[in-house]
């Protein structure tokens, strides 16, 4: 549950930077960045969700509360999906990524959100365990913890640049089958 927290909240750190350099600089590159980095990051928060409920159900006695860090995470999923769904909603597909990328930029608002939701509202989720000054975690769990974090972010690692090989090899062919369809014409 932990590690699919952090590393869903990363990768939407990463999509807002995509974004960014979408909307400023129009790297192609960021587009497929932002392509293959969305649903991912998607199904990671998904996970997180499912996962967290699970946890929740013998250690608070329900699966759901609406909780300000539960409810700023399904936020988080819907900006996931949003992006995902204007994307694919334009034709042109830069202008599906210029739209996709505002979205994920105002989304960054959300992080600081979910991070901090513990602290500013009475909550049933417990604050953070681990923070810059320690850890309240026991090693015995601690160590393993952080292994699942760095083999779940080499999962994730390895999913986005599979993803992004295919994106690329999906433009490299359709922009042959254009050019060999104009020369045929």
């Amino acid at each position: 549950h932990v590690p699919t927290a952090w590393l869903s909240l990363s990768a939407y750190l990463g999509l807002g930077i995509a974004g960014f350099s979408v909307l400023v600089w129009k790297h192609p590159l960021a587009e497929v960045v932002l392509s293959a980095l969305a649903p991912i990051g998607a199904a990671f928060a998904a996970v997180c969700l499912i996962t967290g409920s699970i946890w929740g159900r013998p250690t608070w006695g329900t699966w759901w509360v609406w909780d300000g860090r539960l409810t700023s995470m399904l936020v988080l999923l819907f900006l996931y999906l949003g992006v995902i769904a204007l994307m694919r909603a334009y034709d042109e597909p830069s202008q599906g990524a210029r739209m996709g990328s505002v979205l994920a930029l105002l989304g960054l608002v959300n992080l600081p959100i979910i991070k901090f939701s513990v602290e500013w509202w009475n909550t049933l989720h417990q604050p953070a365990s681990i923070t810059l000054s320690g850890s309240s975690i026991d090693s015995a769990m601690l160590w393993p913890l952080l292994t699942s974090a760095v083999g779940f972010a080499l999962l994730m690692a390895s999913a986005v640049l599979m993803r992004m090989r295919a994106l690329i090899a999906e433009r490299k062919v359709a922009a042959r089958t254009a050019r060999m369809a104009m020369a045929a014409a």
